[in-house]
């Protein structure tokens, strides 16, 4: 190479760099100016901190991403039973993510686990939250059945570990994810230097625990306001800085740092099903090119492929008498639930969205989905709440000492809220005052065919604390009322509703489960099939695994050309 190509290319190579470092320095400047003020943000002198570099929701522990979309929710491929409960809607799902397998009994042992740590069932006051958390390990039984190695040793021992926990209630797989959500935000902060490393161990107990919303809400209230847990390490918090007389701001992590996560919940029946269909495979342009009956592409139960030709693509029930086949062929690996992951995921990577165990869903349930109404996120059961406030504006915390406990129908005792959460009492009128979207805390009931939904229904005088619970009862939904109280001694006390009057099972307390089971013919291994339960109680062939709302952009990576 001669002189004079030497030259240019050292002038070429100059001028690169400085283009990019202008570039550079040109996305610096603007990602830490305001474009509403032009004042530095992020500055060390103070002023406003924001997470400016934040690029993506960071996929939490379990959990698989799920990019939203429109589908048909409800169109079943047979509909056998004819009981007007699949009506077909279009509706559209935002991106979330989902449990990658059904929460197994080694997830479900290690909150257990927790609970009898911080909250020792041997102290009287706390005996109920070990004991209302325990799932119930006697649904296994049958009256012409001998399953006792399943009541004794299912959920404990370690041949069991990986197979998908049951006899949860819907009420108990609510409360695992609230624990999942708190557990896993402790780490992020502790990671991020928040949270004294380790306290999630070593200085938790019944007075010094951790929860996500009052962290948020009252940062000082958490660990019992143990202030050497709450300073951290006080490194590497990115957004601390010391104003001009030597105190530190922002010592406590806010959601705008992007360091807490969405909570941890059950997904709703139409995330569920969506999921579960796994259509991306079929997705042409804007259009599906065919309709699926399982999780899997096809019309049967088995496999096609040469290599695993024959094989089970579930776990269900073959026939009567056959829960899974003649042993040492093609069956389908086991005749009760089955370890996670032993079939092939869905295109979306979820495992057992057909088969092993059904599965716990948000919603309440309804014979009609009111797509007409709403046909983005669509779910029923909201009840919504807000924080409990002081007489001296601090929000109310419960202490190991007014913990409140609910007793369920079928007699467990359960507890509302545990030490160091935020009561939550009924939004009132300063949240629903002439508003289109919500008049209420409680909308379960909203457009489900009950007097407020018919169209001569007029709302004058409507109070919910003066109208008495007769006059509220829908007729088309008037189950039975079984009453259970405790007398001054504690003792039971049943009463069952002997009416003759009564025509549905059907009440706010039934959830949707979704899913076949071990236990359930192919029928209900389509994802648009539906079901009910009390969600107070338990079998052995409902299970749960959660989800996590996605927030920020809907897909994680940029669309590719069509072609």
């Amino acid at each position: 190479m001669d002189m004079k190509k030497i030259v240019t290319y050292k002038i070429l190579l100059v001028a690169a760099l400085t283009v990019v470092a202008t570039s550079c320095k040109k996305s610096s400047s603007s990602r830490n100016s305001s474009r509403a003020t032009g004042w530095e943000i992020n500055s060390k002198d103070g002023g406003f901190q924001y997470n400016t570099d934040f690029k993506e929701q960071e996929t939490s522990p379990g959990l698989v991403f799920i990019e939203g979309g429109t589908f048909t929710k409800g169109r079943v491929q047979d509909d056998v039973m004819h009981d007007w409960n699949n009506t077909p809607t279009q509706q559209h799902v935002q991106s979330f993510y989902m449990d990658e397998t059904e929460v197994t009994n080694e997830m479900y042992l290690e909150y257990l686990d927790w609970i009898k740590r911080v909250y020792p069932p041997s102290e009287e006051k706390f005996r109920a939250i070990y004991n209302g958390a325990l799932p119930d390990t006697l649904v296994w039984r049958n009256r012409l059945g001998y399953n006792e190695v399943m009541t004794d040793n299912y959920l404990r021992h370690p041949a069991y570990g990986q197979y998908p926990v049951v006899g949860v209630s819907w009420i108990q797989a609510v409360e695992f994810a609230n624990w999942r959500s708190d557990r896993v935000n402790e780490y992020n902060l502790e990671k991020a230097g928040y949270l004294k490393r380790d306290a999630k161990v070593l200085d938790v107990n019944a007075e010094s625990t951790f929860s996500t919303d009052t962290y948020i809400n009252a940062p000082t209230l958490t660990y019992g306001g143990n202030e050497e847990v709450l300073n951290g390490d006080g490194k590497s918090k990115r957004f601390t800085r010391t104003d001009a007389d030597g105190n530190e701001t922002n010592i406590y992590a806010t959601r705008a740092t992007g360091i807490i996560s969405p909570k941890y919940r059950l997904p709703t029946e139409t995330e569920w099903e969506y999921a579960a269909l796994g259509l991306s495979e079929l997705r042409s342009y804007n259009l599906y090119r065919g309709r699926k009956k399982y999780p899997w592409e096809g019309q049967y139960t088995r496999n096609g492929s040469r290599k695993y030709r024959g094989d089970q693509l579930a776990n269900f029930k073959q026939g009567k008498g056959d829960y899974g086949g003649i042993a040492g062929w093609s069956d389908d690996g086991a005749d009760i639930t089955n370890k996670v992951k032993s079939y092939e995921p869905n295109d979306y990577g979820l495992y057992d969205m057909a088969g092993n165990v059904a599965e716990w869903v948000a919603d309440v349930y309804r014979p009609i989905v009111d797509g007409e109404y709403n046909d983005f996120n669509y779910f029923r059961g909201n009840v919504y709440t807000k924080n409990a406030i002081n007489d001296d504006g601090t929000v109310k915390v419960v202490g190991a000492d007014n913990i409140q406990y609910d007793t369920l129908s079928n007699g467990k005792v359960v507890a509302r809220n545990l030490p160091g959460e935020i009561v939550q009492v009924p939004v009132d009128e300063n949240e629903t005052y002439l508003r289109t979207n919500f008049d209420r805390s409680d909308e379960i009931n909203f457009r489900d065919g009950d007097k407020r939904s018919s169209r001569n229904y007029q709302s004058f005088g409507d109070d919910d604390e003066n109208t008495d619970e007769e006059a509220q009862t829908r007729k088309m939904y008037n189950s039975p009322v079984n009453k259970i109280e405790r007398d001054e001694n504690g003792k039971i006390i049943r009463e069952y509703d002997k009416s003759n009057t009564r025509t549905s099972l059907i009440s706010d307390e039934v959830r949707v489960y979704k899913g076949g089971s071990w236990k359930d013919r192919a029928y209900w291994l389509d994802p648009a099939q539906r079901r009910y339960f009390p969600q107070d109680m338990a079998t052995d062939y409902i299970g749960f695994r959660c989800a996590m709302s996605r927030v920020g952009s809907k897909s994680k990576t940029q669309k590719k050309t069509k072609n």
